[in-house]
């Protein structure tokens, strides 16, 4: 296996699992800043673990290692540039950039601000959220992982869109978004920056996140009628994690037997979903501190008194379940390998 841009919070964490998959063997990691420098310079965590050096994408691009599959944690924009080189050799892929996400080319500039130079490659790469679209995800080569809050509230939406019984209003699915600061990335900026950073509950894009474009596209596979969703993220106070609040409007009052069906009916023998509606303890919802670390999404609910909205709250960690937990699951499809593997991991508590 290889990684592609290994130093951030994301290859951190790719290389980390990697490393302890009993079928993987880690070839390289790329990284311009930390080229020809140890892997625990910049993950001091991984210090002990592994002696393996950064290498400079630009010789990865050239001449594809011996691997079997190819991570790319590349920032959105840059992934483009080197992964059409490493697709003509056949290695299988799996990108966790926004680069190869969205099937539609006109897309790009709306959300992304450049023009795709590929688009003959989107409809190559399947989004893969492996819950959903296993049987898709087990015969490509070429596989994108969507981003984190959009794993968390597709996760939440899609089984009550597929449900028959559940009339949801598609043309307005509201998502209020809380993210912990590694959802920024590495590099710090004045907004990331301790003293700016700590104690706040700051709105960031309250409309027109980026996210939105593939929550709409991936969501309307599950309905007939048109999906519109109206996204507003928050930075919080914590390192990691994303909590969904997702307010999904129907016309008819509800069951909770008819959403726990929904639920059931979609993931029961998914092994990384756990439903979480307790009546008695702190936790009676999910919560990001109790996925901390692991490829869990929990997922809740609550109905309004009297009908008319139905409230899911999704918790996972932005860095595992929202991208190179995620990541790995479509790896373990794609090799033919049992899809737990690696990521059995219990989440950390307390944190």
């Amino acid at each position: 296996m290889g990684v592609l841009g290994g130093s951030g919070y994301v290859g951190g964490e790719l290389i980390r699992l990697l490393l302890s998959h009993p079928e993987a063997d880690l070839v390289f990691a790329s990284s311009s800043r930390f080229k020809d420098e140890y892997v625990f310079r910049a993950h001091p965590n991984l210090r002990g673990l592994t002696q393996l050096k950064f290498t400079d994408e630009s010789s990865i691009a050239s001449s594809t290692p011996d691997v079997d599959l190819v991570f790319s944690a590349l920032p959105h924009g840059e992934s483009v540039k080197h992964l059409p080189s490493l697709v003509q050799t056949g290695v299988k892929i799996v990108d966790l950039s926004a680069d190869f996400r969205l099937k539609d080319p006109a897309a790009y500039p709306k959300w992304y601000g450049y023009t795709h130079p590929h688009p003959e490659l989107l409809e190559r790469f399947v989004l893969s959220i492996p819950e959903l679209n296993r049987e898709e995800v087990g015969g490509v080569s070429l596989a994108s992982s969507p981003g984190c809050m959009a794993i968390a509230t597709i996760l939440g939406v899609a089984p009550l869109l597929l449900s028959k019984s559940l009339k949801i209003d598609a043309g307005r699915i509201v998502v209020d978004l809380k993210v912990g600061s590694s959802g920024s990335g590495g590099r710090p900026s004045l907004a990331t920056h301790f003293s700016e950073r700590f104690g706040v509950v700051r709105a960031y894009k309250p409309v027109g996140h980026r996210h939105t474009a593939e929550i709409e596209q991936e969501l309307s596979k599950f309905t007939n009628d048109g999906v519109k969703a109206y996204l507003s993220a928050h930075s919080v106070n914590m390192v990691r994690g994303i909590l969904a609040t997702i307010h999904l409007f129907v016309g008819d009052a509800v069951e909770p037997l008819e959403v726990w069906r929904a639920y059931r009916s979609a993931y029961t023998g998914k092994r990384f979903i756990r439903l979480v509606r307790d009546r008695k303890g702190v936790f009676r919802y999910p919560d990001p501190k109790l996925v901390i670390g692991s490829n869990y999404a929990d997922i809740g609910f609550e109905l309004e008194p009297g009908g008319g909205r139905i409230v899911v709250l999704v918790a996972i960690d932005n860095l595992v379940k929202g991208a190179a937990g995620n990541a790995l699951q479509t790896m373990n499809i794609m090799l033919g390998l049992d899809e737990w593997l690696g990521l059995e991991s219990a989440p950390l508590h307390p944190v």
